[in-house]
Formats: structure tokens, sequence, C-alpha cells
């Protein structure tokens, strides 16, 4: 039984869920780049602990700003 209990994980909490967020702005760029890889990449919701609902919103304002320029497609 101790051998299970350690190989069990934390589970992460969704940021915005425990803010009660209810939209994310494409335009805040510092809060969007948390998200980011150094290659510019989405990062999977498996690694940020965000809900599914949240991932979507910020897959999308990522991907606004980056139409806006806002934030660029990769990075140097």
């Amino acid at each position: 039984m101790a051998k299970q209990d350690q190989d069990r994980k934390k589970r992460k909490t969704c940021s915005f869920c425990a803010d009660h967020v209810d939209s994310i702005d494409f335009k805040d760029a510092s809060k969007l780049k948390r998200y980011l890889t150094e290659a510019g990449k989405i990062i999977p919701r498996r690694v940020t602990g965000n809900c599914a609902e949240h991932q979507r919103m910020i897959a999308k304002a990522i991907k606004r700003a980056r139409e806006a320029a806002i934030i660029g497609y990769t990075f140097d």
C-alpha cells in the first residue's frame, strides 16, 4: 500500500478557477507568455494544470495576440 501512495502525484489546480476568472484578455501579453515555451508553443494543460475550459480560452487568446502582433509566433 505504501508504494501506491508514493506513485500518486498531487493534482494541479486551475489558477483561473481559483481566481474566478470569466474571460482572458488577449492584450495581456505578460500573463499569456507564462503559457508559452521558449520556442513559442502553447504549454499543454497537463503541465500547466488548467481546466479544459480555461486552456481553450488561453489558446484562443494566444492565437489572437499573435494575429494582432502583440506576441510573436517564435522567440529568439
